[in-house]
């Protein structure tokens, strides 16, 4: 299938100025490549025909002549071709001339778009030559044998996708023809461009092209003029980016003096999704400047088997350089010590209590609550951490447990499990050798118990320590580890919570507390509601159990964020995976878990306690995610049958 994308090609050609007959051979060589590449829809750099810096030639009838000549030899080369062209050319209409991008697809001409705003800059003034096409409302001229209408707002429709075109530096004005267009229905801005280049322009130019598909949720696709322009004055990079929604999915080097073309596939289906879940800009539909605008349709061959270029993040909640990791682990942290800190002056709490087992969510949770009391200039020790030695409690977590509250200076109170859960099971007539889910269940729901009773008895609140994967796999006894007075880690994905504990441990001024957190990181994740091992291991994997984490944060961040169906998941999850860790067979295995759990226990998420939101992804039922207990799977896994 080919869920939604669309491969898209931002072409750079090299130019000679004022030579049409040369430019329009490097356009078609251009082309060819790109076909090639199978790309569906191709964007060239703004007069690319003529060349951007011909300057007062542009008065020249041998050169508007010679760039239609041009243009038709590109029509006849492009006859058989499924591929849509766009070409920036000078075209005339009657005492005007316009700066153009004309749409070519199968040898036809299907529209010409006009550029709005010129260019009145020093070094390039656009106004010398050309006109504005809003001075020229139903403009239609002769070109190529053909009567076409030029527009200045045109979407054209597609099997695929509908998209639009804005020129050079329409992308600068206030109000982007991009903006409409896109509330008009464009999934895919394509920008024909020729900015000159100054030294950090290509950067600035970079984060325009990013913001604007961000602001627009849409795909946008810059094509920049490039070697061969005039150096008169002036230089031009031959900048090709490709965007979508903010993420910059390819680029090239700038400054080559060959060819160079830029690939990657938008996802339609993905920007679609992010239209109708945000209401900012179903609203902004609604209230936009009503325009004119001319819809085409076009016959583009919808190619079903479509292999990826583009790449995803194996783990999309983490930044993929050092420098943003800590930025992110930081705020991360500051957003939980502040919701916290907001709690404690709400309910006058002075005193905080919490489980202490020596595993990872654990450990992030004391942290913040540490890190709360350092802000508020509290006492840390009005921070009650719980140590609760259980069945299967290994000495690895409990020293690393104790020797991490005794470093951060809070108090410690220990209450052994073992007792109480061995009067519980004779209570209940359970045999105390069964290690089912009544034996697990029961430990996690004592720890609970003494913990609220605990924070009754100091006139506290318990602080709950699971994360946001946990919650998304109902990995969480209900009423037990799943239950607290206020949720630290709820929102923070496994994969992250290690990250921000490494963060704070590379901050540590004290060389102990950064070994502890060091090894608390290396332990393995565990409930630790088995009994251990003969040598004192831990026996109870989670990761053996409900299956890699790192994989479940991958489905989850798609599931939540891009709402994307799950062959669509297997598919990227394929491509992102299987070159290092996890085969087909493994990953289908636990997407059917993921599914499977993530339906079955909504129940526990409907009655969260509260805690602060950190990322985009998150499962509170009181904003971020909404579902029915009683809702079925069977479509979901269905589909994961059929993988």
């Amino acid at each position: 299938m080919k869920y939604g994308y669309v491969r898209v090609g931002a072409g750079v050609p090299e130019v000679r100025v004022a030579d049409p007959q040369f430019n329009v051979e490097e356009i078609e060589k251009l082309v060819l490549k790109a076909q090639a590449h199978g790309v569906e829809i191709l964007v060239t750099p703004e007069l690319g025909l003529t060349g951007y810096t011909c300057q007062d030639l542009f008065f020249q009838q041998t050169l508007i002549e010679e760039a239609e000549v041009a243009m038709m030899k590109l029509m006849d080369f492009t006859r058989s071709m499924d591929m849509i062209i766009v070409v920036g050319m000078p075209v005339a209409c009657n005492t005007a001339l316009l700066n153009c991008a004309v749409v070519l697809q199968k040898g036809k001409i299907l529209g010409i778009v006009a550029k709005n705003y010129l260019s009145n800059q020093k070094e390039c003034n656009e106004k010398r030559w050309f006109s504005s096409i809003q001075d020229m409302p139903n403009a239609k001229v002769w070109l190529c044998g053909e009567l076409v209408e030029i527009s200045r707002y045109q979407i054209f429709n597609t099997p695929s996708c509908c998209f639009a075109i804005e020129i050079g530096q329409d992308l600068w004005a206030p109000q982007a023809p991009s903006v409409n267009l896109a509330l008009m229905g464009a999934d895919i801005i394509l920008n024909l461009a020729a900015d000159t280049s100054l030294a950090g322009k290509d950067e600035f130019i970079r984060n325009l092209v990013g913001t604007q598909s961000a602001r627009c949720l849409a795909g946008y696709v810059y094509a920049g003029a490039g070697f061969g322009e005039s150096s008169t004055d002036l230089v031009f990079s031959g900048l090709a980016l490709v965007s979508e929604n903010g993420n910059m999915l390819a680029e090239n080097l700038p400054f080559g003096m060959g060819q160079q073309l830029v690939t990657s596939e938008i996802d339609v289906e993905y920007i679609k999704n992010e239209r109708r879940s945000n209401k900012i800009f179903s609203d902004a539909v609604k209230t936009m400047e009503q325009v004119e605008c001319q819809h085409t349709d076009t016959d583009m061959m919808v190619r079903h088997n479509l292999e990826l270029t583009r790449s995803y993040s194996a783990h999309p909640f983490i930044p993929s350089t050092k420098d943003a990791l800590d930025k992110r682990a930081e705020e991360v942290y500051n957003i939980q010590t502040l919701g916290l800190a907001k709690r404690l002056k709400h309910t006058g709490c002075k005193s905080v209590v919490l489980g202490i087992s020596g595993g990872l969510d654990s450990t992030l949770a004391l942290l913040v609550v540490v890190g709360t009391y350092d802000r508020l200039g509290l006492n840390r020790k009005d921070i009650i951490g719980v140590t609760m030695p259980g069945f299967g409690t290994t000495d690895r977590t409990y020293t690393n447990a104790i020797a991490m509250m005794k470093q951060l200076g809070i108090t410690i109170r220990e209450v052994s499990i073992k007792e109480a859960c061995i009067q519980h099971f004779n209570d209940i007539g359970h045999n105390i050798g069964k290690h089912d889910v009544t034996y697990e269940n029961s430990q996690a729901r004592e720890r609970t118990q003494i913990l609220m009773d605990i924070a009754n008895q100091v006139n506290g609140m318990v602080v709950g320590t699971g994360d946001l994967s946990e919650l998304a796999l109902g990995w969480a006894t209900y009423n037990g580890d799943h239950m607290s007075m206020y949720s630290v880690n709820g929102s923070v994905p496994k994969t992250l919570v290690r990250h921000i504990v490494a963060w704070y441990a590379e901050v540590q001024k004290s060389s102990a507390t950064r070994e502890i957190l060091k090894d608390v990181i290396d332990t393995p994740i565990s409930p630790e509601l088995i009994p251990a091992h003969e040598n004192g291991e831990i026996k109870q994997k989670t990761e053996d159990l409900v299956g890699p984490y790192e994989l479940h944060d991958f489905f989850l961040y798609h599931v939540l964020r891009n709402g994307f169906r799950p062959s669509k998941i297997y598919m990227i999850a394929r491509k992102t995976f299987n070159d290092s860790t996890y085969d087909d067979t493994t990953i289908k295995k636990w997407l059917s878990v993921f599914y499977r759990r993530f339906f079955n226990q909504q129940f526990k998420r409907s009655c969260l306690p509260d805690g602060p939101k950190v990322g985009t992804c998150g499962l509170s039922p009181r904003g971020d995610w909404r579902m029915p207990s009683d809702a079925v799977a069977t479509s979901w896994l269905k589909e994961c049958d059929n993988l």
